[in-house]
Parts: C-alpha cells; structure tokens; sequence
C-alpha cells in the first residue's frame, strides 16, 4: 500500500496550471486567497514571495514553492518593487485559465509557473492541510527527480507545442509528489506533525497500510497491535506522538471520508456503504456518520449533491 498515493487520491488532490507569468522590470502582483493550495516554479530569473507577518522570500531559478492553505500573497521582481492593483482582475483571469500573464515592459527576464491544488472538501483526512503555511524547495539538490520535471517544464514553456496544457497539468501533479518526497527528506523536523510525519514512523506507517487496506476489518488497538506484534501501549503512544489522535479515532475519521464520498457520488444503498466501511447495522453507522458530519447519511447525500450542481446562467 503506497499510503500517500492511496491519501491524495482519496482526498481528491487535483493540480491545474495556472498562470504563465513574465516578467520584465520593476513588477508586483497580489494575489487573493484560494480555496486550495497554490503553487510556483520558477524557470526563469528571479522573485520575491511575500506573505503577512513574514519577511520577503527569493526565489531562485529552479525554486519551487508550495502554498498549501492558499493564503494572500504577493510576487514582486524585487522585495521593494509596487504592486500595480489594477492588474488583481487579470491576474485571477490568467490564473483560472492557465494564460500568460505578462508583468512590466521590456525583455521579459523571469519566467514563473503558477499553478493551484484543489482537494475535496468532503474528505477531512488531508495530505496537504497538515503542511505549514510555506514549503519552499530550492534547487540543485543533486538528482532528486525534482529538478529534471523542473527543467522539463522550462523547456515546455519555452517551446509550447500541441497539448502544451495537457503536459503542464501532468507536470504539476508529478511536481507535488516530488517536492513533498524532497520536504519530507530535507526537513524531518518540519515534516513531524504533519501527514507525512507518520511515513517517519514505521510502526505507524504500517498500521496505517493496514486500516486503508481493509477499513472494514473490525480493528480494534488490541487487534491492530497484534498484527504488528507490538504492545498495545507502544502503538497507542507512538500513532499519538505521529497522529495527534488514537488509532481508532483515526480509523473512524478514515471510514467517514470513504463513506462520504460514496454517499456523495454513487447510489449505492446506505447499508451497502455501512457494510463497506466496518459497520454491521446501519443505525451504528448512522450514528457514527452524523456524530462526524453533523447529518444522517441521507441528509448528507442529498446537500452534497445540491452544493454540486451548477447555478443557472445569469
């Protein structure tokens, strides 16, 4: 079981390329909160990340950056350059529709992909939304798969051919994996309290690979701790320490975001998806399901239907 792979996937994690971004002399652009991660590459020449209550970050070329909650931020060619505010309309335009968004006059001297991640709201447990508020990767590591995708997408900007935008929304996606392996690997510290903390930790890492693998095996801590041959005090401290929670508040959490999104998208019967999940009646998953999500299953397939459907034109 490849546990981040089975996590992004589950939570819906999604990357599209955004902003094509040129820039050429003094230049500013603010960019407002989005709903999901936002994210750069610089190819090109240099920037300036600013974010509230943090000093100016540069970024380099090869620099990737990753803004996982999508929180307000500026680029600026330099830490003093002005953010020109009628530029914020076409900025968000560029953004949603992966254009070039070209910034001063003259030759233009940096090239910076933007790109954001959407993940679904009806899945609580979330790779992302762990991460601290910047993870910034600078480049030459030293052959670590993230600058070769980098200089790939270089070359593609460069040179845009037929399905340019197919290759750059691949890119991004291979580009997240790359810089959360390289994070996790460069800053252990950073990476303890998050997610991908629990990869740190063998013993918890395998008894997760065992709840995604069969979340409807009635686990117990005992049980769980038996089938790593641990003690059920060792494993209950240590998914602690990594987690922040038992394993079978854990386990529930993971059960209520499979069951979610089958509630949400298949018509499959409520006892089949209780069944699904671990739960041999439907009152006590029911039960479960409105103590996490504050509604019966029912309910709660029919709001998140609603809340997908389009609005009418106009």
């Amino acid at each position: 079981m490849d546990l981040l792979a089975e996590t992004l996937a589950v939570g819906g994690v999604r990357g599209t390329a955004g902003a094509r971004i040129e820039g050429s002399g003094p230049w500013g652009i603010l960019w407002h909160r989005i709903a999901g991660a936002a994210f750069y590459a610089v190819t090109c020449g240099t920037a300036w990340l600013d974010l509230p209550g943090q000093p100016p970050r540069q970024l380099m070329p090869g620099d990737v950056v990753l803004l996982p909650n999508g929180q307000e931020h500026t680029l600026r060619s330099a830490p003093d350059a002005p953010v020109i505010p009628q530029l914020c309309s076409v900025a968000e335009r560029a953004r949603k529709c992966g254009g070039v968004l070209r910034l001063g006059s003259g030759e233009v001297q940096t090239h910076v992909l933007g790109a954001s991640y959407d993940y679904d709201p009806a899945v609580s447990t979330q790779v992302l939304a762990t991460l601290p508020d910047v993870v910034h990767i600078r480049a030459n590591r030293g052959g670590d798969g993230l600058d070769d995708t980098v200089r790939l997408l270089s070359r593609e900007l460069a040179g845009p051919q037929i399905a340019t935008d197919f290759v750059l929304n691949r890119l991004v996606d291979i580009l997240l994996v790359q810089l959360l392996r390289v994070w996790r690997t460069e800053k252990p510290a950073e990476a303890r309290g998050t997610w991908l903390g629990v990869l740190g930790d063998p013993l918890v890492s395998v008894a997760l690979a065992k709840i995604h693998e069969a979340p409807a095996r009635p686990w117990t801590t005992d049980l769980l701790a038996a089938e790593l041959a641990t003690s059920r005090s060792t494993l209950t401290r240590r998914f602690r320490d990594t987690t922040g929670r038992t394993p079978g508040d854990y386990l529930t959490q993971w059960r209520m975001d499979l069951a979610a999104v089958r509630l949400r998208d298949t018509d499959e019967t409520v006892d089949s998806i209780a069944h699904s999940v671990g739960y041999t009646s439907v009152f006590a998953f029911s039960r479960a399901f409105r103590r996490a999500r504050h509604e019966a299953p029912g309910q709660y397939r029919a709001s998140s239907r609603e809340s997908l459907r389009p609005t009418p034109a106009g």
